[in-house]
């Protein structure tokens, strides 16, 4: 059974299928709302996403279609996707680290022996923004992660205006990162994961 299998919290919730005007049988429809694990399949829709959030701002994606693939093949488990009627509206890609603090090579890397969890890449197609998905899929995404008996905390890195927005889903700043993309610099943040045992108890893990 995978991890998200076992979360009730990550489950998809069901329409309710109209029962056709002929036969009286019912019509089979997508889940209204469904939140997985991506796979390799979801990369270009995930680029597409990510493409027009990032590119507008910053003039750079944090994660190319060969990374994005890439990180899906290696871990797909700390990856999530947010799907509306099977149609991918938000996601965040992760990967694993073994070190106190993100250096240059956590942007390509994923170490197996990590127990930080590296978020790359938080991301919402344009037409769901401004509806608090960002915030919704975060905090999924951190429930998903205390029932990974691995994992200790989530780091990412950020520009300054995104600061507040990951203060309020509970993220710590660590100060300025070593990392820098072209003349972009960024703050490092973090939020503990605790321990499996004790959210097991809390959470319906």
């Amino acid at each position: 059974m995978s991890a998200l299998s076992a979360l009730p919290f990550l489950k998809p919730v069901q329409l309710r299928s109209p029962r056709s005007s002929s036969g009286g049988q019912r019509r089979h429809t997508l889940p209204a709302s469904e939140f997985r694990c991506l796979s390799p399949e979801d990369a270009v829709s995930v680029f597409e996403i990510e493409r027009e959030a990032f590119i507008s701002v910053s003039g750079d994606c944090p994660l190319h279609l060969d990374e994005i693939r890439h990180f899906l093949n290696l871990c797909p488990e700390l990856s999530l996707g947010w799907f509306e009627e099977g149609r991918l509206v938000a996601f965040i890609i992760g990967s694993l680290w073994d070190q106190d603090r993100l250096s240059q090579a956590a942007l390509t890397l994923h170490k197996p022996r990590g127990t930080a969890v590296h978020i790359h890449v938080l991301a919402v197609h344009r037409t769901f923004r401004q509806q608090g998905k960002g915030s919704i899929l975060m905090w999924r995404y951190l429930q998903y992660l205390r029932c990974l008996p691995f994992a200790r905390r989530a780091l990412l890195m950020c520009e300054d205006f995104l600061v507040p927005f990951y203060q309020k889903c509970g993220f710590k700043a660590l100060g300025p990162c070593e990392v820098t993309v072209g003349e972009l610099a960024f703050i490092e943040m973090q939020h503990p994961v605790r321990g499996h045992a004790f959210m097991r108890r809390n959470s319906g893990c």
